[in-house]
């Protein structure tokens, strides 16, 4: 039975959606403290460790050149023992060189597994199905990375198990996931053999656009909502891992659903409701004075992550069928374009304002807002934008 589930496309973008979020959930959960008891970081080597975590997933176009070397599927094989392998030996390395270097090999795991994920899955998914499959996905990975939160919190609080056998035991499981995909798997043929090199088209302007300015709003979230709720609202270590509890519940709920929303009412609706709401939370936060609103828009902020489906969707509609991996890697390095510049930038523009950061974020969505009202209402090859003619 299991064999014969192993050689449906679907299940094999489930198991990837559930290694990664096993190895890179569990390095996240313990880092800082393992950085801070274990080697002895500072402020300085974290700063420096996160900014070497960014490198790859700014190199991520080079997964193109990797195809000349190997297919596909023996790529997402070695970039996920790469994310399992650095996880693994994380414990066994505490040292400031040993943790930057289990670090660099996680992350090139990590960034190259999440690029040949999104490669395979706008190529072996029909452009009907697609928003549907990348909602299952998004909830399969939620749902993997609460159990990891879960089952460290037992190993390490109940068991008091030592950070080298939590990281060794994660990092295994994704090992171990791996090579049932790779030697349970058959290997799946996309509607066309991949270019093996660089490609920028003129035609995909708008979605470029548009993948760098997510990119810049996701970072505004990921670095300065959360130090927010921490510095100016007094939030706790449990207090915030409640709402990481909350929001990884809601996204295996809802993924699905906005799935189908994407599907039924196009990628040019579902953006420009993405997009308006971001507006209106991005506002928020910079006035925000209460907690508990504070929380809300956190937790709807996140939820928001998810409607990230139309932009693949819109890819699957007006990329060539043979682009599609080495559109994955450019997107990917022009998402991590503002990962490089935006937190150091707004980082010193905080210390005078942070309301200004979320005015910042707020204008960033209006202009996604502006740009999303040029995709056209179908999609397709040749018709890439409103100014497009067929």
């Amino acid at each position: 039975m299991l064999k014969q589930h192993l050689q449906k496309p679907e299940i094999f973008l489930y198991l990837f959606a559930a290694a990664v979020p096993i190895s890179f959930a569990s390095w996240q959960a313990l880092i800082n403290n393992f950085a801070v008891e274990q080697v002895g970081f500072s402020g300085i080597e974290i700063g420096i460790m996160q900014s070497l975590r960014e490198v790859p997933g700014f190199l991520a176009f080079g997964v193109v050149f990797l195809l000349l070397l190997m297919r596909e599927q023996t790529i997402a094989f070695v970039a996920l023992l790469a994310l399992g392998i650095g996880t693994a030996i994380t414990g066994m390395l505490p040292s400031v060189m040993g943790l930057y270097f289990t670090t660099v090999l996680m992350s090139v795991g990590f960034h190259y597994a999440e690029t040949i994920s999104q490669s395979l899955s706008l190529q072996l998914i029909s452009r009907e199905r697609l928003p549907q499959v990348l909602g299952r996905q998004i909830a399969v990975g939620a749902f993997t990375g609460l159990a990891v939160f879960a089952a460290i919190y037992i190993l390490a609080e109940w068991l008091a198990l030592d950070y080298l056998w939590v990281y060794l035991l994660f990092g295994c499981v994704t090992i171990m996931i791996a090579w049932v995909m790779y030697f349970g798997c058959p290997h799946f043929k996309g509607e066309a053999e991949q270019h093996k090199h660089m490609v920028l088209r003129k035609r995909y302007w708008l979605y470029y656009l548009l993948i760098f300015l997510s990119g810049a709003r996701r970072q505004i979230f990921v670095v300065f909502a959360g130090f927010l709720m921490v510095e100016k609202f007094g939030y706790t270590v449990g207090q915030m891992t409640l709402l990481f509890l909350v929001n990884g519940v809601l996204t295996i709920y809802l993924a699905p659903r906005i799935g189908r929303l994407v599907s039924y009412w196009g990628e040019k609706r579902t953006l420009t409701l993405e997009y308006t709401g971001l507006v209106i939370i991005f506002t928020a936060y910079a006035f925000a004075e209460v907690a508990w609103f504070a929380a809300l828009l956190y937790i709807v902020d996140h939820i928001f992550f998810a409607m990230a489906i139309a932009l693949k969707s819109y890819l699957k509609k007006i990329a060539d069928p043979a682009d599609m991996a080495a559109t994955a890697g450019v997107s990917f390095t022009i998402n991590h374009v503002a990962a490089v510049v935006l937190p150091f930038a707004l980082g010193l523009l905080w210390v005078v304002s942070p309301s200004l950061v979320f005015i910042i974020g707020a204008a960033i969505a209006f202009a996604s807002l502006l740009l999303s009202q040029l995709v056209p209402g179908m999609p397709e090859r040749g018709m890439e934008t409103v100014f497009s003619t067929s």
